[in-house]
This record gives structure tokens, sequence and C-alpha cells, in this order.
């Protein structure tokens, strides 16, 4: 188990086995180099430790610790953790600011303690067997080391995963392979095995801050931003910054230049296509703060080689194309650097996604639409603008409330699914129909909304995908870095700085048609004004246009092949009908690559086959046909 995740720690290994219980290790150094080797013991050896993760407030509490008479062998916030816990037992998690995945036995209990952080930057996977008996890791792949039996689809899951990029709630697509959810513990004692939530974001209104002016939260927010950055350059290392060019990763930057001595590092990718090519405004950045920066050009050929390594890396199928641009990224970095701080969290925190402003203007247009104009009327004009998924004007009326019901499920949920739920059952097979049944693919988004405190429509769904959509975001941040031997940092998730924000009136957040005004604002006059002012393009990845051009054979191989097709969980016409209207101009791009990436999942984790015998370059280049007709 240990060993199939070197990637994570090149820099040492450990284990330790006592009685029923084993531990492994792999370290990747960050603090106090010379020490803080895992399995971690207390004095006494009651109680051992790995740990996955950085505790910022680590020198705080080292130095409450030692003043209370608490003596440390190491430097190592390792060592912080276990005297936290031998202080404060299960609540010791509430206690740290930071990032971590914690294992814990406790020898005098015969309890095991498992540990994930408030928000699910690290990750920590787990399968409870029959017997009771409970193997855990931070990737998958280390379970299946344990259990062969986990290699196979848990086709309940398919619906969410065709829906939501990725499955998202506590399940995997991995049979019995469960993920322990962000903020909370869990329990093992004696075969029995019980979960509990530390911790939670809530929106309930800041009274302290309802009158507050708005130079003010400006102000403060400034001022907690820094924080977070500053307490992340904890590290004995060489540290560096993703720069997108975008305003969240280019405010990390100009906070970051202020603080370090010497240039900050930081590092880009981009495509050679026009459209999928932000280096202009990552340089814009780096002249501004004097960076020491690098770049690296990522060709089709290359991410198409790289695609099915990255999938290995992930454990699931890559939610998104941008996964494979920020290895190559982190690659780069890692030539450089050992940690670098990220963006990521911004826009779950800001309200930065588009999806947000145009979601609460559908719901409220429509509920006037519905209200005043009789049925008679709206019905003949939604049947007039047609479908989902036509190009040009239609294509955009057919996602407003002229063509949808304005219920959160059509206007938030279907309208910006990958799969819609019509489009769900016209894709799966009887059989995985059987098996999904009437279950919602957004299952754990409406778990999330009725859990939620917020008095607000946007706080709602924020606090909804912060507890599904992020998940997955900070996943592939995590498994992309660490498949190149480094470690990223989100400052943006610092949870005083989450917890002050969530708090907030919606107007700092999504101010008319601007997006995230907070930031905005408090970055006025220290960004250039072209990054402040220009649209969020997320992380442009040209593959509808490569599966329509040279690379159209990734279809035939990995779509539309006979061995594909054989597993019988998707309808060959249906797929087949997707890939010829793409290849004819509609935008099927999503729904192809999520169609790519399970088949090479399951060609790696289902059939066993290794990364680096599936060629995406060189096999079957022969062209597509402009259309393609297949049978059962």
């Amino acid at each position: 188990m240990r060993d199939t995740m070197v990637h994570r720690g090149p820099d040492g290994f450990g284990s330790a086995m006592e009685g029923r219980v084993a531990l492994g290790h792999r370290r990747l150094s960050i603090v106090d180099l010379a020490h803080g080797q895992q399995p971690m013991r207390n004095g006494d050896g009651t109680v051992v430790l790995v740990y996955n993760g950085e505790i910022y407030n680590h020198p705080t509490l080292m130095s409450a610790l030692q003043s209370e008479g608490v003596t440390y062998a190491t430097h190592c916030d390792t060592e912080t953790v276990l005297h936290l816990y031998e202080k404060y037992g299960e609540d010791f998690p509430r206690h740290c600011r930071g990032m971590f995945a914690v294992a814990l036995w406790d020898a005098r209990k015969e309890t095991l303690v498992l540990a994930r952080d408030r928000f699910g930057v690290k990750p920590l996977y787990y399968v409870l067997a029959d017997d009771g008996t409970l193997s855990f890791a931070s990737e998958i792949k280390a379970l299946l080391e344990v259990d062969d039996s986990a290699r196979r689809l848990a086709i309940a899951e398919l619906g969410d995963f065709l829906a939501n990029h990725a499955p998202s709630g506590d399940d995997t697509l991995f049979h019995g392979v469960k993920r322990l959810p962000p903020g909370h513990l869990l329990v093992w004692r004696d075969g029995e095995v019980e979960i509990k939530k530390f911790w939670d974001l809530s929106y309930k209104p800041n009274t302290e801050k309802a009158g507050a002016s708005d130079a003010s939260l400006v102000a403060e927010f400034g001022d907690r931003l820094r924080e977070a950055v500053r307490i992340r350059l904890m590290a004995d290392v060489p540290l560096g910054a993703f720069l997108s060019g975008g305003i969240d990763s280019a405010a990390i930057t100009a906070i970051m230049a202020d603080m370090v001595d010497g240039p900050v590092r930081t590092f880009s990718v981009a495509f050679a296509e026009r459209e999928a090519n932000e280096l202009y405004y990552a340089r814009l950045v780096a002249t501004r703060f004097k960076t020491e920066h690098h770049e690296v050009l990522l060709s089709a050929e290359e991410f198409w080689a790289l695609l099915p390594r990255m999938i290995w890396h992930e454990d699931e199928p890559l939610a998104h194309p941008s996964s494979v641009a920020l290895f190559a990224v982190a690659r780069l970095a890692s030539q450089h650097v050992k940690v670098v701080l990220t963006g990521e969290g911004s826009d779950e925190m800001l309200a930065g996604y588009n999806r947000y402003r145009v979601t609460l203007a559908n719901l409220t247009l429509g509920g006037i639409w519905s209200r005043f104009v009789p049925s008679t009327v709206r019905e003949p004009i939604a049947a007039g603008i047609g479908p989902e998924g036509q190009a040009g004007f239609r294509g955009k009326l057919a996602r407003t409330f002229l063509a949808r019901e304005a219920s959160l499920d059509s206007m938030y949920f279907d309208n910006f699914s990958v799969f819609s739920r019509k489009r769900i059952h016209e894709l799966v097979t009887s059989d995985v129909a059987d098996v999904i049944g009437s279950r919602n693919p957004y299952e754990a988004y409406h778990n999330a909304l009725s859990r939620s405190d917020a008095p607000t429509r946007l706080g709602q769904l924020l606090y909804a995908d912060v507890k599904t959509y992020l998940h997955e975001l900070l996943m592939k941040q995590d498994q992309m870095s660490m498949a190149a031997s480094i470690e990223s940092r989100v400052p943006f998730l610092d949870h005083h700085l989450a917890e002050f924000v969530a708090g907030l009136r919606d107007g700092v957040k999504l101010r008319g048609v601007t997006t995230k005004w907070l930031l905005r604002q408090s970055m006025r006059g220290v960004l250039p004004e072209e990054i402040l002012s220009r649209k969020k393009m997320g992380f442009p990845v040209p593959v509808g246009k490569w599966l329509r051009g040279e690379w159209r054979h990734v279809l035939h191989n990995f779509v539309l092949s006979p061995r594909a097709l054989a597993r019988g969980y998707f309808e060959p016409t249906v797929v087949a009908r997707y890939v010829s209207e793409h290849i004819a101009g509609a935008n099927h791009a999503e729904r192809l690559w999520a169609l790519i990436n399970f088949e090479i999942w399951a060609r790696i984790f289902l059939d066993g086959e290794s990364p680096e015998s599936i060629d995406m370059v060189n096999a079957n280049r022969e062209s597509m046909p402009s259309f393609v007709s297949v049978g059962r």
C-alpha cells in the first residue's frame, strides 16, 4: 500500500506494525527536514501517528504547549498533532489551522482515529470490510492492494459521475470505497466505525459586520487574506506560486511578493491554440511583481500521451482536461520548488462562477414568467426554442427561463451539468438504469442544501458547491501536484478567512454582474487593471477542437470501440450520435471527455492495464467519417 504512493513522498518512508494495526507513510520533507520521520510515537509509545499535510499554526501551538511543560523531540508539526491529541483527545482537529489527513492509533483505548481537514484539501479514502477490518489511504490505488474486489464499478454512482464531472458525495466509482467527508473524524473500535463532524461552514449573517461599510469590509478581507498567505509560507524548502493570469493567482502572487526575500518563483502553462493561452496575462503579473517566471507550452500530442498516467494518479476519471495542464506546470515547478501556493477555492468563497448570477436571474425571471404569462403562451414559445445543446442564439435561449422550469434542478443543476437527467436516461442502458433507479444525480447537492443555514439563495448555492464541486477541484489540485512530488497550498480556504467571508452580505461577493467584488476591490491599485476587469476563463483546453480534427481517432478508439461499447453501460447509438453531432459542429466536448476518461479509467482500474500500455497518440489514427452509425 505504502509504496504505490512513492510520488507523494519520495524523501523517506516508514511503517509500524503492532498487534492488529499496520501504519505506513511516505514523506515529502517540508518542515524540519532532518527529523519528523513517520510513523511517529508519543513519549511512552502508546500513541502512534501517520499524517499528510501542514499545520500552519504549528509555531504558535508548539510555543503554547512548551510553556505548559510539553517536551518536543523535533521541530516538526507532526509532533504537534501528537501532543494535541494527548491534550484534547478526539477534539484535537479543532485546534489545527491547515490541511491534513491524520491517522492515530491509541493503544491504550485500542482505537484508531482518522481526521480530515475542514475543506478536504488532503484526500482520505477508506474501505470497511464485512469482518470489521478498516483500510485507509491517501489514494484509492493503495486500497486496491488490500482487497482486489474493490476493482468493480459502483454502478449506482454512474449517474452522479455523468451529471457532475465526478461522484459528488462520500462514495467513489469503486465498489465499497468511500472518502471521509471534510471536517469529519472516523473512529474505529473493535470493528465498528463512527463518523463525527467537528466543523462546518456557517452562512448565518455576521451581526457584528451587518452594518459595516464596504470600505471596512474590503480592508478587513485584505488583511485576512494576507494573513492566510503569510502563514502558508511556513517551510524549510523553496516556495513558489502557480500563476494562471486570473485574479485569484495574481492576488496570491502580489501578496507573496511583499512577504518573501527575493523574487517569487511563478509558474504558468498554456497551449499553442490562442483560445487556450493566457500567458499574456500571467506575464503581465510576473512583470508587475518582478517574479522569477517560468512557463511551459503543452502540445496536443503531449496532452494525450500524459492522459492515461494522469488518470492513474487521480484514481478516477479526470473531471476536467485542465488536470493534465496542472500536472505539466507542477512538473515544471518541481524543478525549482517543493511548495506552491494556488488560488483554488476563491470562486466558491466569493461567488466567482457566472452560473450563480445566471441562475439567480433565471429563477427570478422564471417565477415572474410563470406567474403572469399563461401556459398557452409559454409552452409554444418553449417548443419554438427547441431542446438544449443547439448552436447559436437558440441554444442560449434553451438555457433560460423561456425554455426551462424555474426550479433549481432545472435552472442550476441540469443547466450546468455534463449530462442532464434527460441525457443520462437516454445514454445508459436498461441494466444500468435498473441499478440507478429513480435516484437523483444531484442527491449530494440536495443533501447539502438541506443542511445549509444560509438565509439567501446565493449562500445556499455557495454552501452546496463547497460540499460537493469544490471537493473534486481540491482532489485535482492535490493529486496532480503530488504526482510531481510537490505540495500545493490554498490560502483562500483558510478557515478563518472562509468563516469571515461566509457571514458577509451577498452584495460584497456578487454585486450586479461583478463576481468576487470583495477580492477585486481589495486588489484595486495593486493588480493591473487588465487583470481586475477581465472575464473569467477558467482553464481553457481545446479538447473539442482537437476531437473534430486530427484527434478524432481518440473517439474511435476509446468511445466507439467494440471494447468500450461491450461494457454494456452506454447505449451505442446514443454514443455514436454524440460523436457525429460533435464532428458536425455541435459542442459535446465535456460529454465526450467524460466518456473518453471513463473508458481509460476502466481499462486501468477494472481491466488491470498499465497506463503506459494505453497509446492514445499513435494507435489507429485513421480519419473518422463525418457521421458514424453503430449498432448494438
